[in-house]
């Protein structure tokens, strides 16, 4: 008989296989993760197999368990096989820590497809630890979600998202697919189309870039041509990642975002409250209120309620009912029956102009609903009782005033008219102020809203808000973020992205996130939402994903500007007019960022030696093309990096130091600017 070779294909997923069998002791173990029947080899080199009972079959040594087979081995033989050794019995069996590892993760997966938290599933699965385990973790939650529906399987392309590289390191996310890869023969046997499913997965993995797409090509040599993996790789590469737009076709397969939006909450609590109006039925507009699962907006059931009940006199016994009834069940909790009786008084007078008598019903709504029992009566104290100060008349108007100029700016687009808008105020004092406010409204709108507010930071801080200004107006946000989080259901990711998104357009630099996080309360939701920022800035191409993370709603991308400036300068360079130079910075339409122009001009003027760039600059100024302000602050841009610039350009100091000349003999400077000899 041949000698007999018990071996598995090496493996990333070997390392995390469902058994672990130790050595016997005293011998070596030939196989890993295997149960075998042992196998025991005869001085003669036959093999005989173990009796029944344990004695020796022709060609064995007798007994497992005579206890004096160790006299019969002489350890210093030639012929010495250690494979004759005797086994040991273990009397007690430890638990394997993978095991252990399985029926956690199940359970936290279970959860997050319950609830939709990916914080909670991510600090889960932080302090559940084994984070060598992780892979297998990968592959469970993929494996659950493809026998789902689509929502579970775009939550959980969600959450590998999230914990990319602030949990799971990207090694562990690209073992994590190859053991997916791996077990397609197997999964294709419980899900009928596999292939297509671990292949969306794969090419939606690529695409959030948490997968190298030549993983692809490196994963498919490790497989053998005749595996359903190698069909998934095919699937993935020529299906998805080659179509046109596929980024968008991949990202909206399964329904796009798993996050419900505020418009549809308000909808949905609409809709409800009109049926129970036309049904009566309290019990189950009562059940309906629940399974909508967003407890921290039912301040919104409450205004809708009232509000509908002034609109349809009719309705309001039914409304009242219902609010009372909500209230006694805990169904609404007190600080959110209040809190929506104190939203809807904040909007009595716009809502007078629809509803004249609105003012009157809801003043003959409170006292009925605090003598019943379902409503606080702190509501119908001053704030000035609780030791708070009454706000300034003129903040209120600053407040009022600043709302208008924000919705008449996500109307037009016109960053310098708001602009000119904000120096009439007259009130730099409030520009924090105006920030929180800027933030706040464009949250609980579209991505192009938001995209319109982050452009508008940048163009603030270059215009008229200094960096304390910034950071003090997101500090004024984070601490009223548990506030906001009331109204937008989404606010701390979206304020994580919003911070994330000022340091990569330079608006922050990092260290101001520092500053911001130690201004807060250590526990509170605010510096949650700072640490979470930190980790989008951390991760893997987070300039290119937090410059589109509003989608580009508005077209104007930093990365986008300065590739049109820098091609515009160099066919001026090239021998080109300069109107025609000048013309196309007007056209590029952003008056706010000719900073980049100038800072790019001197740039290029040092590399190539060519001071022509200046006439451009002169011609730019003349023309009132770009502003004083602008020239300072493209000036002081070149300023701060000379150190590094000086690294690629050895006589950088000694150029800038004549631009500076130039510049402030013919007044494109502020008097502040201080010339780097001045600093010396």
């Amino acid at each position: 008989m041949g000698r007999i070779c018990l071996r598995r294909r090496e493996s990333p997923s070997s390392l995390l296989s469902d058994h672990h069998v130790k050595a016997p002791a005293g011998g070596k173990s030939q196989t890993s993760g295997i149960a075998v029947r042992h196998v025991r080899r005869s001085h003669s080199g036959k093999y005989g197999k173990v009796k029944k009972d344990g004695a020796g079959g022709k060609g064995t040594w007798g007994k497992l368990l005579d206890t004096d087979i160790d006299s019969h081995i002489d350890r210093n033989d030639p012929n010495y096989d250690s494979g004759e050794e005797p086994y040991q019995l273990v009397g007690t069996t430890v638990a394997d820590p993978l095991d252990e590892f399985k029926k956690a993760v199940v359970s936290i997966i279970e959860e997050y497809f319950s609830n939709g938290d990916v914080e909670l599933a991510s600090s889960d699965l932080r302090e559940l630890g084994s984070s060598e385990y992780y892979p297998y973790f990968i592959k469970r939650l993929v494996s659950m979600a493809m026998d789902r529906h689509d929502k579970e399987k775009e939550m959980a392309s969600v959450l590998l998202s999230a914990l990319y590289a602030d949990v799971i390191s990207p090694a562990q996310i690209r073992d994590g697919f190859f053991m997916l890869i791996e077990s397609s023969d197997d999964l294709a046997v419980d899900i009928l189309d596999a292939v297509d499913i671990l292949a969306l997965f794969l090419a939606r993995a690529v695409v959030d870039d948490i997968l190298p797409p030549a993983f692809l090509a490196r994963a498919r040599k490790a497989l053998p041509e005749s595996s359903k993996g190698v069909q998934v790789i095919q699937t993935a590469e020529k299906s998805y990642l080659s179509a046109p737009h596929h980024a968008e076709l991949v990202e909206r397969r399964w329904g796009g975002s798993t996050h419900i939006t505020v418009e549809e909450v308000k909808k949905k609590i609409g809709d409800l409250l009109r049926e129970y109006v036309d049904s009566g039925d309290t019990l189950e507009a009562c059940r309906c209120i629940r399974e909508l699962g967003v407890s921290f907006f039912h301040h919104e059931v409450v205004k809708r309620a009232l509000i509908l009940a002034m609109e349809i006199r009719s309705a309001e016994p039914l409304m009242l009912k219902l609010l009372k009834e909500a209230a006694e069940e805990g169904l609404v909790s007190s600080s959110q029956m209040v809190k929506g009786f104190s939203r809807l008084a904040e909007s009595l007078d716009d809502l007078a102009l629809d509803i004249p008598s609105a003012k009157a019903l809801f003043q003959s709504f409170v006292p009925k609903a605090i003598s019943e029992g379902w409503l606080d009566a702190s509501l119908t104290k001053p704030a000035t009782e609780d030791g708070e100060i009454q706000e300034d008349e003129k903040v209120r108007k600053y407040k009022k005033e600043s709302v208008t100029i924000i919705h008449e700016y996500f109307l037009s687009d016109d960053i310098p008219e708001l602009i000119r808008s904000l120096e009439d105020l007259g009130a730099p004092e409030y520009n924090p102020i105006f920030l929180k406010k800027l933030i706040t409204l464009a949250m609980d709108r579209k991505n192009r809203e938001k995209e319109m507010a982050s452009v508008l930071l940048s163009a603030l801080h270059i215009e008229i808000f200094s960096t304390e200004d910034i950071v003090n107006g997101f500090v004024l946000l984070l601490e009223s973020a548990e506030d906001t989080a009331l109204d937008i259901l989404d606010a701390s990711n979206e304020l994580a992205l919003f911070l994330a998104r000022a340091v990569i357009d330079d608006v922050l630099a990092p260290l101001n996130l520092e500053e911001i996080g130690s201004r807060l309360p250590p526990k509170c939701s605010g510096s949650e939402t700072v640490r979470m920022a930190r980790s989008l800035i951390a991760a893997r191409h987070a300039g290119e994903r937090l410059l589109r993370c509003w989608g580009g709603g508005t077209g104007w991308a930093v990365e986008d500007a300065k590739d049109k400036i820098m091609k515009l300068l160099e066919e001026y360079e090239s021998g080109g007019v300069v109107s025609e130079a000048c013309q196309c910075i007007r056209d590029l339409g952003m008056p706010f960022f000719n900073h980049e122009v100038v800072k790019k001009a001197l740039i290029m003027a040092m590399e190539k030696k060519n001071d022509h760039m200046l006439d451009l600059l002169q011609e730019c100024f003349s023309e009132g093309l770009i502003t004083i302000n602008q020239m300072t602050k493209g000036f002081t841009r070149i300023k701060d990096g000379l150190d590094d610039l000086a690294l690629d350009i050895p006589n950088a100091k000694e150029k800038f130091g004549f631009y500076v000349e130039h510049a402030q003999s013919k007044g494109w400077l502020l008097p502040l600017f201080d010339s780097p000899a001045t600093d010396a």
